[in-house]
């Protein structure tokens, strides 16, 4: 189930929201009945993260050994094309 709660409860529930967060999952924090962030355990955020971080430092080990550069517009292109 979705955990939405006003953002006020951060700063009044701070425990109750972390306990929350650690069990159940990420809190949506609402101000003035509008979406204005999520709150996420070290865990949750790393589950999100990783994959990204791994490959970020995959690409990075790759470039350094290639001495080919390409353009934004190159790179852009090219993944259009693979749509």
């Amino acid at each position: 189930m979705i955990n939405i709660r006003p953002v006020s409860d951060l700063r009044n529930k701070f425990t109750d929201i972390e306990k929350t967060v650690k069990e159940d999952g990420p809190v949506y924090l609402t101000k003035n009945g509008y979406g204005s962030m999520v709150v996420l355990s070290m865990e949750q955020y790393a589950a999100l993260t990783d994959a990204t971080e791994l490959k970020l430092d995959e690409a990075d080990k790759a470039a350094a050994a290639d001495s080919v550069r390409y353009t934004e517009k190159e790179v852009f292109d090219r993944v259009r094309k693979e749509e």
